[in-house]
C-alpha cells in the first residue's frame, strides 16, 4: 500500500522475496514517496516517537529507513548521535546516500529484513517507520528477538507501525480515511494486530512494552531493554 519496506544488500539477496518484491522498483518507491508525506497523523505518530527517545541516546539503529525522513527527525532532535540506516530497495538506498552524503555520523547499509541482521553492534535506539508490515509474522516476531539483542541495557526500541484493524469494516474505514481504496492495497502488507505484537515484545524480555500513540492502524509500539 503506502508503506515502505525495510532493506536488502542487492549483490547478494537471492531469496524470492528481494527478487520479486515491488521495492525494487523505482517506480512503486518513488510512488510511495510521493504520497508518504500527506499521510494523516504521521507527523502525530512520528512526534510521539521522538517523546519516548531518550535524552542521552548517542547510537540508532533505523529499520527500513527508506528516503531517511525518520533519522533526519531523529538527528534533528539528537543531534549528536551516531546511526545506522539499513533498507534493501536501490531507490531507498539511493535517497539515503544522498541525503547522508559527507555526514560520517550516519552509515547506509543495503540489507533485506527477511534475512537476519547483522552484527552491527549495540545501540541505545532502534526504530522503525511503516517497514516491519511487510514481513511474514514468524519472521516480523525473530526481529524483535534480534532487535533486542541489539539492545543496550536500558535501550528503547520505537516501531512506529501500520498495524491491522480488528475487522474488515474498520480496515476500509482506515482505507477511506487515507484516500485510498481497496484496490490500491499493497500485496506485499502483512499486518498484524497490536495485542499480538506488544505480547512478542513482552515474551522476547522487554520492558514497560506500550502502544504510546494510535489512529486507525497507525500506531506506536515500544519497549525498553532493562
Amino acid at each position: 500500500m503506502i508503506f515502505g519496506p525495510a532493506g536488502a544488500d542487492n549483490r547478494l539477496v537471492t531469496e524470492t522475496h528481494a527478487a520479486e518484491s515491488s521495492w525494487r522498483s523505482s517506480e512503486h518507491a518513488l510512488a510511495y514517496l510521493a504520497r508518504a508525506d500527506a499521510l494523516p497523523h504521521r507527523a502525530e505518530g512520528e512526534a510521539a516517537l521522538l517523546e519516548h527517545l531518550p535524552a542521552d541516546v548517542s547510537r540508532v539503529l533505523d529499520l527500513g529507513s527508506g528516503d531517511g525522513r525518520l533519522l533526519t527527525l531523529v538527528r534533528l532532535a539528537r543531534p549528536r548521535i551516531a546511526a545506522v540506516a539499513l533498507d534493501f530497495s536501490p531507490t531507498m538506498l539511493e535517497r539515503l546516500r544522498a541525503r547522508f552524503a559527507g555526514d560520517s555520523a550516519v552509515a547506509v547499509v543495503a540489507h533485506d529484513l527477511e534475512r537476519a541482521l547483522p552484527a552491527l553492534g549495540s545501540f541505545d535506539a532502534v526504530v522503525s517507520s511503516f517497514a516491519i508490515h511487510h514481513l511474514p509474522h514468524a519472521r516480523k516476531r525473530a526481529l524483535y528477538e534480534e532487535v533486542f539483542a541489539a539492545l543496550a541495557p536500558g535501550a528503547v526500541f520505537l516501531n512506529l507501525e501500520h498495524v491491522a484493524s480488528p475487522t474488515s469494516a474498520l480496515h476500509d474505514a482506515f482505507l477511506h480515511a487515507i484516500g485510498f481504496t481497496p484496490a490500491e492495497e499493497d500485496p506485499e502488507n502483512k499486518l498484524l494486530d497490536v495485542h499480538t505484537q506488544l505480547a512478542w515484545l513482552r515474551e522476547i524480555g522487554l520492558a514497560d512494552v506500550d502502544c504510546h500513540w494510535k489512529w486507525r492502524e497507525l500506531a506506536l509500539l515500544a519497549g525498553r531493554r532493562a
